[in-house]
């Protein structure tokens, strides 16, 4: 059962997954497409093509621009940007104000659980890799990879999560452990990925 409020903006042809949940004040153009179980706060907007997957929480006055992919279990905080124009202008070399035609949005995509604090701005093409976590108030200009931390403007990385958006701590034989869950992670190069061994 889905539960919009009815001060939400839903356009027709928004696919809404089973258990979603709009909040009023958001807005939510036509073509997007949301999982199931996902919330939707006030205010938020959700722009024409943006997909986001199962389990999502877009919290109050985020925007989401096209062509925005997030995966399963994403959470944006509030007041989060995702961009999608690399050179924004309002008018052409000649000021003769652009029209649709005249750029090419690029989206973000955000991988499976990541998250995303409150007031960060995503550039436009950048991706967040599966369970990054990235610091409120983060403008990120570059890619970032999955489990890394990563605040500041421009955002650098400050260390490793797991799954439980937990920092990793070193455990002595040049692997990371999760302390809250107990899982094992192994340099790959300089990226970190989870040690099945």
């Amino acid at each position: 059962m889905m539960q919009v409020d009815l001060g939400a903006t839903v356009e027709a042809g928004v696919s809404l997954g089973e258990g979603c949940v709009v909040w009023a004040g958001a807005v939510l153009r036509a073509g997007s497409v949301l999982g199931a179980r996902c919330t939707i706060g006030r205010g938020a907007y959700i722009d024409a093509g943006v997909q986001i997957g199962p389990d999502s929480k877009v919290q109050d006055r985020a925007l989401l621009y096209a062509p925005a992919r997030l995966g399963a279990g994403v959470f944006v905080g509030p007041g989060a940007i995702l961009t999608n124009d690399r050179v924004p202008r309002a008018v052409n070399p000649d000021l003769a104000k652009k029209d649709a035609g005249d750029w090419v949005a690029e989206g973000v995509i955000v991988g499976d659980g990541a998250s995303i604090g409150a007031g960060a701005v995503i550039v436009a093409g950048v991706s967040i890799g599966a369970w990054a976590m990235v610091g409120a108030g983060a403008v990120v200009t570059h890619d970032v990879p999955a489990f890394a931390v990563v605040v500041g403007c421009p955002a650098r990385r400050v260390g490793w999560v797991g799954r439980a958006g937990v920092r990793l701590e070193a455990d002595g034989s040049e692997k990371l452990r999760c302390p809250s869950t107990g899982q094992r992670f192994r340099f790959a190069g300089e990226l970190v990925e989870e040690d099945d061994g």
